[in-house]
């Protein structure tokens, strides 16, 4: 992943990102507001189809592009297969940034490295919400 200068506030951030909307675009920007170095983990498909019943509409090679290309991500990874915070230590974040209605166990979260983490508010969830989006396209 190479070195980042000791200096910069690093964040983290995991989700599905499934079909890309303001909503999420949302969340990216007030992620950012965190810190200097944004890394995004993409949810891999089966683990959301474990984790929301189903799978997502795009694989996560699509949702994978679709962030990379976001000019406010520096890093974009696929998640770990076995649903495993691994990552976590790896990435070695000094925020981690949920989304408002983001299912994760904080305390399990905060214990490994006694990490920062914040919910972020929801953009007009009346309208974007991957599920209701989705819903929509099925």
């Amino acid at each position: 992943m190479g070195e980042i200068n000791n200096i910069m506030k690093k964040i983290l951030c995991f989700g599905t990102f499934d079909g890309l909307h303001p909503g999420h675009i949302s969340f990216l920007k007030q992620a950012r507001e965190y810190g200097d170095y944004l890394t995004v983990v993409i949810a891999r498909d089966e683990n959301v189809k474990k984790i929301k019943g189903e799978y997502p509409l795009e694989d996560e090679k699509k949702r994978f592009k679709n962030i990379k290309e976001n000019s406010l991500v520096d890093v974009v990874l696929l998640g770990k297969k076995d649903l495993s915070y691994e990552i976590i230590s790896e990435i070695k974040p000094d925020v981690i940034c949920l989304g408002y209605d983001q299912r994760v166990d904080e305390k399990k979260i905060w214990s490994l490295d006694k990490i920062k983490i914040v919910r972020l508010l929801p953009y007009r969830e009346d309208i974007y919400k991957s599920s209701k989006i989705n819903r929509l396209k099925k």
